[in-house]
């Protein structure tokens, strides 16, 4: 097998994790919105307000108590796997599971005796949260040996366990909420927010167990591979368990670091916003409106858009680092281009979509369609978002942990300045906000991507990222002509909106090959889906046959 044989392999092993947790990140969307419509019917506004009291106590401690452990933990076992020093990743594995016992209890004991506190001083407003709090304190210690046993699996290359344990987690997560809550509801509101609180330990214990299945398959593959006597690879340094910790920490820290900064930004937003728009002649009730419009629903539509971006975000991180461990650096550079290729090619259609049809789209989904001008700019974030989480992953994954956590905060400095001037602009107003947070995504993406350039010499293909904004623009017109006509014949937003949204696709796709944008090589790298799009491609004359 030749180095390109090698590198196609590696490839389609890359883009097959990216696939499985792309598939599992909708389908836990899914069940989280339904979920969300049984709990609202059960708890109402008031029970959900004490619900989301104690959530962000339990988020910010599960935050800390990970300490982006998992993310350098696949780092870590990666390059030990690269090197086929197993012993040593299982070693890695055992300290950083006895590291994160200790940081789990610490936590969940923390969080269990500050509610009172959390209470007493008023950082929760409303004393019957004291129960939710409680309820998810236990949640903290089972979330940190998830999450660090999926970052194990990870650094195997291994996407599937962490795919499906999501997936079962968020199941018994939404019946232990439903049921706990309405068992509890005739007990008051403090019982069922409690019960409801109660589905994150459900669905985070059977998420464990999945876990352990899979980790017992990865060890019967291990001894049919490696046998049961595993020793220390020649040739590899043996560190001690101190310096083991020492690196997990100067990993991970700097990534845990970064997951704090978006809590943070979002309580500048909340500061800085509704303010702001007073100041450009809003009311505060009005002010209130267009806050939520952006928060709550241009902001899930980025998130919704840029799945699979995320899920390729964390599939890159063990693929870099195994390349890495090798001094593959032509690997490096061929993962890192197919990802901000990949990422291109799926944002900029999303793109599209939530650009030309934020209005509509705000009127089917939430009923609103005064928020279509804030959804329309902060359609430029799916873009920014999509580069910015894949050149994170990239310098995670060569080990610069650092340096992404570093360009959250002046892109967080850039935002708030910006926040401060265009919002008040009357002029602008909400979308003055919205501007702000593409800013936000643009300078951390572009400085992400400045050290990639500085460490591994990669530039983003420009002839190609040409290719794909003419094929956006040409889908944009076609989204826009199928909407305007078919709302115009037949007067069906459901029908116009979606049939816009498939037509503008298909059009993208078309576009695409007749201009050169996908190769038949790229495309054949893409699991389940690529040799079906190859065939069509071939029908259409765009990729010859093999008869040809």
């Amino acid at each position: 097998m030749d180095a390109s044989d090698n590198h196609s392999g590696k490839g389609e092993k890359f883009l097959k994790g990216t696939f499985i947790l792309t598939i599992a990140g909708f389908v836990v969307k899914v069940i989280g919105s339904l979920n969300w419509i049984f709990v609202s019917r059960i708890l109402g506004g008031e029970g959900i307000g004490l619900y989301q009291m104690a959530f962000p106590i339990y988020f910010f401690a599960m935050t800390v108590s990970q300490a982006g452990v998992p993310v350098a933990i696949s780092i870590i076992t990666a390059e030990r796997v690269a090197l086929k020093d197993i012993y040593g990743a299982k070693r890695v594995f055992r300290i950083s599971m006895v590291l994160m016992l200790f940081t789990g209890i610490f936590f969940s004991l923390l969080t269990y005796f500050a509610a009172e506190w959390l209470i007493d001083w008023h950082f929760i407003r409303d004393s019957r949260a004291y129960m939710s709090v409680v309820a998810l304190a236990p949640t903290v210690f089972f979330v940190t040996f998830l999450a660090s046993s999926r970052g194990y699996l990870q650094g195997w290359q291994r996407m599937t366990p962490t795919a499906v344990s999501q997936i079962v987690e968020q199941i018994f997560r939404v019946i232990t909420m439903v049921l706990l809550a309405d068992l509890l509801l005739p007990w008051g509101l403090d019982y069922a927010a409690a019960g409801a609180s109660l589905g994150a330990l459900a669905g985070a214990v059977t998420g464990l167990i999945v876990l352990v299945y899979y980790h017992w398959k990865l060890d019967r593959d291990i001894e049919a591979e490696y046998g049961v006597e595993l020793k220390p690879a020649p040739g590899t340094e043996r560190e001690s368990t101190r310096q083991i910790i020492r690196r997990i920490f100067m990993l991970s820290l700097p990534v845990s670091a970064a997951s704090i900064m978006l809590p943070v930004v979002s309580n500048l937003d909340l500061m800085i916003v509704p303010q702001r728009l007073e100041v450009a002649g809003y009311s505060v009730n009005e002010a209130t409106e267009l806050f939520g419009y952006l928060t709550g629903m241009a902001v899930p539509l980025v998130n919704l858009a840029t799945i699979l971006t995320a899920s390729l975000a964390m599939s890159i991180v063990p693929a870099i680092s195994e390349a890495r461990a090798l001094q593959d650096t032509s690997r490096i550079f061929s993962q890192t281009a197919a990802a901000v290729r990949i990422s291109n090619f799926v944002c900029f259609p999303a793109f599209v979509v939530v650009f030309v049809l934020a209005t509509p789209i705000s009127s089917l989904i939430y009923n609103a369609p005064g928020a279509g001008p804030a959804v329309m700019i902060s359609a430029f974030s799916i873009i920014l978002l999509g580069l910015h989480q894949v050149s994170t992953g990239v310098l995670q994954g060569l080990g610069h942990t650092t340096i992404p956590m570093v360009n959250m905060v002046l892109a967080a400095i850039a935002k708030v300045i910006l926040n401060w001037v265009l919002t008040a602009q009357p002029s602008l107003g909400i979308m003055g906000a919205a501007w702000a947070t593409a800013a936000d995504m643009g300078v951390a993406a572009i400085i992400n991507l400045y050290f990639i350039h500085r460490y591994i010499g990669y530039r983003m293909e420009i002839p190609q990222l040409f290719k794909t904004m003419g094929a956006a623009a040409v889908m944009a017109v076609a989204v826009k002509f199928f909407y305007d006509f078919t709302i115009a014949e037949w007067q069906s937003d459901i029908f116009s909106t979606f049939g816009a949204v498939f037509f503008g696709c298909a059009v993208y796709l078309l576009a695409m090959g007749l201009i050169g944008g996908i190769q038949e090589s790229d495309m054949n790298r893409i699991p389940m889906v690529g040799k079906y799009g190859i065939r069509v491609f071939r029908k259409l004359g765009i990729f010859k046959s093999k008869e040809a």
